[in-house]
């Protein structure tokens, strides 16, 4: 379906359940304390992918270090991408300031709040339009995220499939229908919250639902049933060798990534893709290859780790390495413990270091 079939009186009556119910049952988080855009829009990109208790420290942080627009906006890449550290997805917040310095030039510093100009920012898609909108604007536009299209999806039945971006816009059209035109702020976050408490992937709390008399999905018992979605295909995986090596002063090396690319200008420790099979010697020679590291391999790893991206998977082996000699070469260099604690690692790395950490009985 993609047209609502319901008589005004049944939609008021659903934006009235929905709105009340998240006026009185919704958590206090951070973000909520005030509407000012920029908050909205920094939490709204943090949430992308992520659990909700994993972002609330990071954006106290994140608003301790960046109070303003403006302070972000001028903050060093090296700096938020430090403050960004762990989130992963390090696209969205260098896209976020680009974002913001566009804001910042063109719209004296004011976030846009008509739907097409807020749609040209890099880096914003029509959820988090939606969302700004919505929230800090109280307009009333759909904010479409996974939550709300499982919701939506089951009291509608809505049979398509939600990984097409043709059936995002089916439920965009639907929500312009029922949307709370007096209380949009409420109502879309009323549907982001029953999605993430109540209405959830495999065990619908449908007891507690305050929209159980309005779902099909309920009334047929099918609601696990929706929302469709196709598996896709499956990832490619990786496998690395990743080695800790210091110099005889103690500094450990590490690399930065490329400019462009997974998890571009951040900071790893020396890193080979290996066959399955791979021998020392032929370790050893790419190292000596890929960094001019001539190096001694420890006999057996001191960790694996397994890290998966949205489109690919990394199985590492950590080892430890004694390092026989070294050449000078611009993509890596020799740093302190102090260094790195201020440099941003992807979180596969810091997992490695921890792992030497407890190697070493830290």
């Amino acid at each position: 379906m993609s047209r609502l079939t319901w008589d005004e009186a049944k939609i008021t009556a659903f934006q009235k359940a929905l709105v009340s119910w998240y006026e009185a049952n919704k958590r206090i988080l951070p973000w909520r304390e005030n509407t000012e855009p920029y908050r909205i829009w920094v939490s709204e990109i943090m949430l992308q992918q992520t659990k909700v208790d994993t972002v609330i420290p990071y954006f106290n942080r994140f608003m301790t270090q960046f109070p303003t627009m403006e302070s972000f906006v001028e903050a060093d890449e090296a700096d938020i991408l430090k403050a960004w550290e762990g989130l992963g997805y390090y696209s969205r917040v260098r896209n976020l300031q680009t974002a913001m310095k566009q804001v910042i030039t063109e719209f004296s510093g004011t976030v846009p709040h008509d739907l097409a100009t807020i749609l040209s920012l890099k880096g914003v898609g029509p959820y988090t339009a939606g969302a700004i909108l919505s929230i800090a604007y109280n307009q009333a536009e759909p904010a479409v995220d996974g939550n709300v299209m499982r919701v939506i999806a089951r009291v509608l039945e809505i049979n398509e499939d939600i990984m097409k971006v043709s059936t995002r816009k089916i439920f965009e059209e639907v929500l312009y229908q029922l949307i709370d035109k007096t209380s949009p702020a409420a109502f879309n976050q009323g549907l982001m919250e029953i999605g993430a408490l109540v209405c959830t992937p495999t065990k619908p709390m449908c007891l507690l639902c305050p929209l159980q008399s309005f779902c099909e999905a309920h009334k047929n018992g099918v609601e696990t049933n929706y929302p469709v979605k196709i598996k896709k295909v499956k990832s490619k995986t990786k496998e690395l060798l990743s080695i800790i090596v210091f110099s005889e002063d103690g500094k450990i090396a590490i690399e930065k990534r490329p400019e462009t690319g997974l998890l571009a200008n951040m900071w790893q420790f020396p890193t080979i893709e290996i066959a399955k099979k791979e021998n020392k010697e032929v370790a050893k020679l790419q190292f000596l290859h890929t960094y001019g590291l001539d190096v001694l391999l420890e006999e057996e790893p001191i960790a694996h780790i397994k890290h998966v991206f949205s489109h690919l998977v990394w199985k590492m082996d950590i080892q430890v390495a004694t390092l026989q000699s070294a050449e000078t070469r611009e993509n890596w260099y020799f740093a302190t413990e102090e260094e790195m604690a201020r440099l941003a690692f992807p979180v596969p790395y810091q997992k490695m270091w921890q792992a030497w950490k407890e190697f070493k009985g830290e």
